[in-house]
């Protein structure tokens, strides 16, 4: 099963940084729109799934999310941009 680690973007231009199997559904989650989302969103409102990175197992996304959590906002703005120029599928 792939893991994925992933951003979103709060409506007051904040970042939160996850891990899951899926991240449209943990958006939608996290939006309210389906039951599970974190608690952090209570009182804050997801506004877009800005940064998706995929991983091999639960051990490696747990590990990048460390990481990433640990990176000045500047940094993980700068990531969220290079993410966003990719070309699509």
């Amino acid at each position: 099963m792939d893991w994925f680690v992933y951003m979103v973007e709060t409506e007051c231009g904040a970042l939160y940084t996850g891990i899951t199997t899926d991240p449209e559904r943990r958006f939608l989650q996290h939006q309210g729109e389906q039951a599970g989302g974190a608690k952090y969103f209570r009182g804050r409102q997801a506004k877009a799934l800005v940064y998706i990175e995929p991983h091999i197992d639960r051990r490696a996304a747990s590990k990048r999310e460390y990481a990433l959590k640990k990176l000045a906002r500047k940094d993980k703005l700068a990531l969220v941009a290079t993410y966003k120029a990719k070309p699509t599928d």
